[in-house]
């Protein structure tokens, strides 16, 4: 199956089970930044249109990126309605949209799957000068309370490719020399409450874990529930999050791809280490 393809038969799970982005991140964006309400924002990767609608609810244009048919389908399903949205069809590193003609360009859990080096190359020629890159991840708690303990335990044991493609596999050198400048971070907490239907869809909207008719797929359904059942309180659970947040306005458009530490001539030193 292709990066593009993994979530096709996960977008109904998606929808329901994905955690959303807190508030504040936006008012540190435009704080940092000075981002208003005139900001023409390009969501890549937009998925269902879960960060995007964020942005429109803080009253951005946004142009939603998404290659994955269904997933935009569900994106358009539910904010095309708002005059400021628009979607395209369109990978990453190509998004078809017009040089110079966006402010911000954001990439919601969706960063880990782009190809970087043609990734920068097409947010350099899309940016209007000193535009803006945020990169975000909703990213899971996997200890600090036994209910996140257990969930981390259910993945290890029946997800497919779960430790190969989580997004924490990016380094911090690796969002450093994406930037190559100076990067702003910030982490956010943010808490998703689920009841048992949102639980399941949260776990089933994941690329890696077992689908329906996978050998380990009804196995892990009655684990999942056992664990609900054990964790829950008043019908529901709490799933924590720190959305963690790298900002930057992106230098040199143009510039190449900038090479790693051990690539460099002897002497060098990245631009910003830290």
């Amino acid at each position: 199956m292709t990066v593009t393809g993994r979530f096709s038969n996960r977008v109904r799970d998606y929808v329901s089970g994905r955690p959303g982005y807190p508030d504040a991140v936006v008012s540190w964006l435009v704080e940092t930044f000075g981002l208003g309400p005139s900001s023409t924002i390009a969501d890549v990767g937009a998925g269902t249109g879960i960060s995007a609608a964020l942005f429109l609810r803080h009253g951005f244009t946004v142009v939603a990126v998404e290659p994955n048919d269904a997933m935009r389908e569900a994106a358009v399903a539910d904010l095309g309605s708002n005059p400021r949205f628009r979607a395209v069809g369109a990978p990453a590193e190509a998004t078809t949209l017009p040089a110079a003609s966006v402010d911000v360009v954001v990439a919601a859990q969706a960063f880990h799957w782009f190809d970087r080096p043609a990734f920068r190359a097409e947010c350099a020629r899309i940016l209007r000068p000193q535009g803006v890159v945020a990169l975000l991840w909703n990213v899971r708690r996997v200890d600090g309370s036994p209910l996140a303990a257990d969930y981390e335990a259910l993945l290890r044991t029946y997800g497919t490719d779960y430790l190969t493609v989580r997004h924490e596999n990016i380094t911090e050198e690796e969002l450093a020399r994406f930037h190559e400048g100076s990067i702003e971070r910030r982490v956010f907490d943010n808490v998703q409450l689920l009841d048992s239907d949102g639980f399941r869809a949260r776990l089933l909207s994941s690329s890696y874990v077992p689908a329906a008719g996978h050998e380990r797929h009804e196995p892990m359904l009655a684990a999942l529930d056992a664990l609900f059942q054990k964790h829950q309180r008043d019908g529901s659970v709490a799933m924590e999050y720190d959305l963690r947040a790298y900002a930057s306005r992106l230098p040199s458009p143009g510039a190449p791809w900038p090479r790693p530490p051990s690539q460099r001539p002897t002497g060098s030193t990245p631009s910003n280490a830290s």
